[in-house]
């Protein structure tokens, strides 16, 4: 299963056309959104100051999803360019959002569809030493199996990095 590394996932968001896009592949990347999730936010769903976004998940719970700073940023400067919202964040559909992942894919040559920017959010979150139950909870995953296989990627030498001798 392919995940992007951090400069991949940098190169596919400065090859986005528009700033909606921009934002639809930061969000993607930043949150581990799935498709269904993404697609069917409102503007009301968006807590600005603590950067969370209430999504309904798998069997129709609620849960929130965390975003960082230049997403929010990327999500501002979209809503102040989108002015026909009726309270949706996008102006695109669950289909239009896969046919922007193919023509990113088709242009940069990488995997980019919205369940590869689930796969690299759970294995950058790793090789930053996140560890599989938080990354779990902050990517709504029901089962640990799934993060462990999606984080399968992290080598031996990312969690070298991390490691610190315990007695020294």
């Amino acid at each position: 299963m392919p995940s992007l590394t951090q400069e991949q996932l940098e190169h596919v968001i400065e090859q986005a056309v528009c700033t909606r896009d921009k934002a639809i592949i930061s969000l993607f990347a930043d949150t581990g959104l799935r498709l269904a999730e993404l697609a069917n936010i409102n503007i009301d769903d968006i807590d600005w100051q603590h950067r969370l976004i209430r999504v309904w998940i798998k069997g129709g719970r609620q849960d929130y999803a965390v975003f960082g700073e230049r997403t929010k940023l990327l999500l501002e400067q979209w809503l102040s360019e989108y002015r026909n919202h009726n309270g949706k964040l996008w102006d695109i559909s669950y289909w239009g959002i896969n046919i922007l992942c193919r023509r990113l894919s088709a242009k940069t040559g990488l995997s980019c569809n919205p369940h590869t920017f689930r796969r690299t959010f759970a294995s950058i979150l790793a090789k930053r030493g996140v560890d599989c139950l938080h990354i779990q909870r902050l990517g709504r995953w029901q089962s640990l199996s799934m993060v462990q296989r999606y984080t399968a990627s992290v080598r031996f030498e990312d969690s070298l990095r991390l490691y610190s001798p315990i007695l020294d």
